[in-house]
């Protein structure tokens, strides 16, 4: 029985990865959450633990040079903190939930050979902690670093939902085929509950089996909701040329998806 401490207690992930183990692998983890915004993780006695999962940070904000020390005290300095305190403790595993967005977002298809670089607060954030954990790896304390791309399920925040939004009120909608990884809230489950299991560490990418195309993914949605979608090509060079401008259209109608090749 591998005993997991969470922290992150309020994060969707961190909350459905309780939920997830308790019914899966009742028999194999045990999970419990803490918070790091308050400090309730210095209340915790690490040592009690096999495996810590480090899910707080700042997330699904507007980009603001305001915001930049903030991230970087909470996404990066507060995460290494941590990691240190678990490694002080003589916990076994550290697992670190990074990011996609480590690799920017002038890259379209990321393989083994793509390197890092951020265009965000968030992604600059989140590969400055991976760097500053990994330093930390030692054959008694081994680092576990997850870069997930867009996570969706029922009550997921961030992208996602605001795409379900938009395919409800949109009946019409460009016929604009593209190629992005994403992964359901389950699977992610699935895939940090084996990488604890199995003691793996190491920097992961999972993703579902399929990539996802954001028009199907629309038409597929407003079938669900029992409503039909007319798809047309008339507005593609408009939005092609407003993409380069607008980063949400950019975002929403170009390519972005992880390799079949990597781990």
């Amino acid at each position: 029985m591998k005993k997991v401490l969470i922290i992150g207690a309020n994060s969707y992930i961190g909350k459905s990865f309780c939920q997830y183990v308790s019914t899966r692998c009742k028999n194999d983890i045990v999970a419990y959450k803490t918070s790091a915004s308050d400090d309730s993780w210095k209340n915790e006695n690490l040592m009690n633990y096999d495996a810590v999962l480090m899910l707080s940070g700042i997330v699904h904000k507007k980009e603001n040079k305001s915001l930049e020390d903030i991230y970087d005290k909470v996404n990066h300095k507060l995460a290494v903190q941590i990691a240190k305190a678990v490694q002080a403790s003589g916990v076994k595993q550290f697992i670190f939930m990074s990011t996609a967005a480590v690799y920017g977002s002038k890259v379209k298809h990321i393989t083994k050979h793509t390197v890092p670089n951020p265009t965000t607060y968030y992604g600059k954030s989140k590969l400055a902690a991976e760097k500053g954990i990994m330093k930390l790896k030692s054959d008694k304390f081994l680092i576990t670093v997850v870069r997930p791309p867009m996570v969706y399920g029922e009550g997921c925040k961030g992208n996602y939902p605001r795409l379900v939004k938009l395919a409800r009120m949109v009946p019409v909608f460009p016929e604009i085929h593209n190629k992005r990884s994403m992964i359901h809230i389950d699977e992610l489950n699935k895939y940090l509950a084996m990488l604890i299991q199995n003691e793996k560490g190491g920097v992961f990418h999972p993703q579902d089996k399929d990539y996802v195309d954001t028009c199907d993914l629309v038409i597929n949605i407003r079938k669900g909701m029992g409503k039909n979608t007319w798809v047309t090509g008339a507005f593609n060079q408009v939005i092609y040329l407003l993409s380069r401008y607008i980063k949400s259209l950019n975002k929403m109608f170009s390519d972005y998806y992880y390799d079949k090749d990597l781990e």
